[in-house]
């Protein structure tokens, strides 16, 4: 049986290899900025970061009454929000390659 040694193909630390290549601060947590509705009603977080992340009142899986009452949304606009998709920017090399393609 042969062995097979497979080498990296890149051999040393470039920045262009980073996952911050582009040398942007990681934000632990965004700020909510607003609030907005989809096609089918649902309502999504509008972050200082960028992204948006659905917040859903579907009992029971999911408990967010807060988010259909006007006044309760407003109260969260300014306050801080972790971002999952930030989150996983760590640990995930395929995030934004969509609209790279």
């Amino acid at each position: 049986m042969l062995k097979i040694e497979e080498r990296a193909s890149l051999t040393k630390q470039s920045p262009e290899s980073e996952r911050n290549s582009d040398r942007r601060p990681r934000l632990e947590s965004s700020t909510v900025i607003g609030f907005s509705q989809d096609e089918e009603g649902h309502w999504f977080v509008l972050l200082s970061c960028g992204h948006t992340q659905h917040l859903r009142h579907q009992p029971p899986w999911q408990s967010r009454a807060w988010v259909l009452d006007p006044v309760q949304r407003q109260r969260m606009t300014g306050q801080t929000f972790c971002c999952g998709w930030c989150a996983n920017a760590a640990d995930n090399d395929s995030l934004g390659t969509e609209n790279s393609r």
